[in-house]
Formats: C-alpha cells, sequence, structure tokens
C-alpha cells in the first residue's frame, strides 16, 4: 500500500500534495487533517505538526504500526493537524520538473539540498496552506539533521518553528557504531559504482551521494557540507574551496531531545557534544534500552516519547 492507501485503511482521513522545490524536484507531502476520535478542542484542531523522516525511510514510518502506537495517527486523535514530509530520492519524492529520475544529475544531492530546499518548501506550503504562522517539527535521525541545518543557516524558516523535536539526532558521527556506515566508509569505491543499483529497490530510497556524504563525516565531531571533491567545484556550489561547517549554535529554536543509550546511528557520544550547543533545550531523555528504531517502532514509544511530545506542546501554547 502507499501512504494515502495505509492512512485510508485504519480510517482516517488523508490528502496527498505535490510540492515543487526551488530546484525543481516534486515532492510527496502527506497530511492527515484530523483524527477519528471527536475532539472538542477546535483550537488543537488547528495546531500544524510536521513530521520528517530519516535516512533510507520515507513518511510511511510514522504510520506503519497500529494507530496507537504510530505518531501520526496519535497526533492526528490527540487534535493536530499532521503534515507529513518526504526527502527527494525517496519513493514518494522521485520526480523533477524537468530532470529524468534516471539521470546523474536526479541524483546530485545529498542532505545538504534536502535542507536548503526541501524542508524549506514543505513548511513554506504547510504555512501558506494553514494560514498558522508556526508549526512544531517531529524529526527522527537524518530528518534532525535537515532540521538542525535548516533552523540554523535559514531564520526565515527557523521563525516558523514554534519547538523542535528530536527523536535519535544525528548530527556528528565522530563515535558512530554503525556497522553500515562503517562499511559505506570502507567500501566507498563499491558504492560509487553499484550502491545505486542496490538502493533503487531497496528501503524508501535515498542518493548514493548522501550515503557518500555520510562517509565523509566518519570520524568527525563536526557537521559540514558535502565535500565535491576539488576546490573548483566546492567553490561553484559553497562560494569558498573547502566544504563549509554547519553550527547549531546559530540556531534559535526551542529544543527537545531524546536519545537511546543502545543507539549505534546516534551514539550517546555524539549526543553529548551535540547537546552542549543547542542553545533553547527546553528538554532532554535518554533511554537506557532504546536503539535508533524504537523511536518509530517501539512497543512502548508512547508512553517514552509520544505521550511527552503532546505534554510538551500542550504546555506551550
Amino acid at each position: 500500500m502507499n501512504i494515502s492507501q495505509i492512512i485510508s485503511y485504519w480510517g482516517y482521513p488523508d490528502e496527498e500534495y505535490d510540492i515543487v522545490t526551488e530546484d525543481g524536484y516534486i515532492l510527496g507531502l502527506y497530511r492527515i487533517p484530523y483524527g477519528k476520535i471527536k475532539n472538542d478542542n477546535k483550537a488543537a484542531q488547528k495546531l500544524v505538526v510536521y513530521l520528517q523522516h530519516g535516512l533510507l525511510t520515507s513518511a510511511s514510518s510514522w504510520i506503519s504500526n497500529l494507530p496507537n502506537n504510530s505518531l501520526g495517527f496519535i497526533l492526528a486523535d490527540a487534535g493536530y493537524d499532521v503534515w507529513m514530509g518526504n526527502s527527494r530520492g525517496t519513493t514518494w519524492s522521485r520526480k523533477h520538473l524537468y530532470l529524468k529520475t534516471n539521470s546523474k544529475e536526479f541524483w546530485a544531492f545529498s542532505f545538504d539540498e534536502m535542507a536548503k530546499y526541501d524542508l524549506p518548501a514543505s513548511i513554506d506550503f504547510i504555512v501558506k496552506q494553514t494560514g498558522q504562522k508556526e508549526i512544531f517539527y517531529v524529526g527522527h535521525s537524518q530528518g534532525t539533521t535537515i532540521g538542525f541545518i535548516t533552523f540554523s543557516t535559514i531564520p526565515k524558516i527557523a521563525e516558523r518553528i514554534k519547538i523542535f523535536f528530536a527523536l535519535a539526532p544525528v548530527f556528528s558521527i565522530k563515535y558512530i557504531k554503525s556497522p553500515i556506515i562503517k562499511m559505506a566508509y570502507k567500501w566507498k569505491s563499491v558504492i560509487k559504482s553499484r550502491m545505486d543499483i542496490y538502493m533503487s529497490q531497496n528501503p524508501a530510497g535515498t542518493s548514493v551521494q548522501n550515503v557518500l556524504h555520510w562517509t565523509q563525516l566518519f570520524n568527525s565531531s563536526y557537521l559540514k557540507a558535502f565535500d565535491w571533491g576539488s576546490p573548483v567545484l566546492n567553490l561553484v556550489h559553497f562560494n569558498q574551496t573547502a566544504a563549509p561547517l554547519y553550527n547549531v549554535t546559530n540556531m534559535n529554536v526551542s529544543t527537545a531531545t531524546w536519545n537511546g543509550e543502545s543507539d549505534l546511528l546516534a551514539d550517546p557520544e555524539d549526543v553529548n557534544i551535540l547537546l552542549s550547543e543547542i542553545r533553547n533545550h527546553i528538554y532532554h531523555k535518554t533511554i537506557s534500552y532504546y536503539n535508533h528504531i524504537d523511536f518509530l517502532f517501539g512497543l512502548d514509544a508512547y508512553h517514552q516519547v509520544y505521550r511527552e511530545i503532546i505534554d510538551i506542546i500542550q504546555g506551550n501554547l
């Protein structure tokens, strides 16, 4: 089933939009405007919560469990207007105004472009569509990375975010224990020739360049833009010869974070480096037995995380 069919299957209203980024990518944006549970709180009905998925997943990750354990459905039933984005290259965002999907040019992107173009286009569209000046943002994994970059580099988008909820936040990966990224780092040459074939069918897809971007950050305490491999190309993309660093201390958005001690991707040591740089940190929780995926599919995610997100939203109205 596609995302709309999953939403409808559980008896929820669904809306689907194609939005176009500044550089021509067409992204699938999904909406659950209200829940199945009758909610008399008309003010809460108008509050917008935007959900941004992580690496190799799509918006479907927010609605893949039963409704009482999927954040998308839980928020809709709590009276919120739920929107779910899809980054370029995922199953639901594989179109472009003029580039063919099987062209090299189409896939020449990493999370830099997701932060520079995809997220601003999605948020601008939602703000226009709903009339809400501020929205709540929930990101998981790479969805947090994109948020940190966008909100620290594009102030007009940051102003739209009431609270940033970061689940399993990934910023630097110096201490990463994930075998996937370690293997990718080791087998960079294989990735450049075969990865596109593997990725075309497996999970929800991303670009080879995006995976390579993550391998560039291996062993680094800093998050920086994709290094195009030569000073000349970097100059074309960034107006400087080296890939620029991203600085979270430039972000002035209220941020709540959750991480897992058993997380191989968002390693607790990397998370601690990140937490020391977040200026407006309103809440943090470490869950001792959580791994990277538990924030989406953990059977107690409602009690450990989702209920707290709703409590924080309600406490900030």
